[in-house]
């Protein structure tokens, strides 16, 4: 993850100076074929490019509107992918148009023309790596991260469609981010089972048991015979 910060502290949200306790994560997409971070965050840090028309998110009202969400997730200038951090993690954000305002986490993940699928998995890769990163931070898990129609069909979320208008075409849906967010949350650092200890010299060794030496052939038969009716039917004479 290409993680950045440039806080639109220039936006009424961040003015409102409200906080939550983040209860949950919400996914965006930005709706507008712009995929560059510049259209909505600014101004330029060296890395974003310049916004000529100056319309990025960091002024009272943009476009007149009370929004503001807690990331975007977009190009660079130079054409590489980031996240870029535009309100602290437990601010009150404006992105849902709902009670999710209250207690979730929401970030954009700035939209091209849509088929582009080196850029959507580009993206793609990246909200899953922020959202991990987000519950780990919040122990949060990925039964808590919902997409903005999801929130509506919940009540806590205005009547958008995103990210469903888009995840669909690339074969992706927020089941499989998701599944995608939980496969390393799960990941465990847990390292192998120690082998088994070395054979010792001493298992190695062979203890043998001798009971009598006898010169004459037929003493040591008698004795052979004694043993085995004894129980060690292993028993053997060893001639030296």
């Amino acid at each position: 993850m290409n993680l950045r910060k440039l806080i639109l502290t220039e936006n009424a949200c961040y003015k409102a100076g409200k906080t939550i306790v983040p209860k949950g994560i919400m996914v965006h997409s930005t709706g507008a074929n712009n995929p560059y971070l510049k259209r909505y965050v600014g101004p330029d840090d060296g890395l974003l490019g310049k916004n000529q028309y100056n319309n990025y998110w960091n002024q009272d009202r943009p476009d007149g509107r009370q929004v503001c969400p807690h990331a975007f997730i977009g190009k660079l200038a130079d054409g590489s992918i980031a996240t870029y951090q535009t309100l602290p993690w437990n601010h009150r954000g404006w992105h849902a148009g709902g009670n999710a305002n209250n207690s979730y986490i929401g970030f954009e993940i700035c939209e091209d023309n849509l088929t582009d699928a080196s850029y959507f998995n580009a993206v793609y890769q990246e909200a899953v790596e922020l959202c991990v990163y987000l519950c780990k931070l919040y122990n949060l898990t990925e039964k808590n991260i919902i997409g903005h129609y999801e929130g509506y069909k919940l009540g806590i979320a205005s009547n958008h469609a995103d990210p469903k208008n888009w995840f669909p075409m690339h074969g992706k849906s927020m089941d499989t981010f998701r599944a995608d967010v939980k496969k390393p949350l799960n990941m465990t650092a847990a390292s192998p089972p120690p082998p088994p200890p070395p054979l010792s010299t001493e298992s190695k060794k062979l203890y043998r048991v001798q009971v009598g030496a006898y010169s004459v052939k037929a003493n040591a038969d008698a004795m052979l015979a004694r043993v085995k009716a004894a129980g060690f039917k292993d028993a053997f004479i060893k001639t030296e």
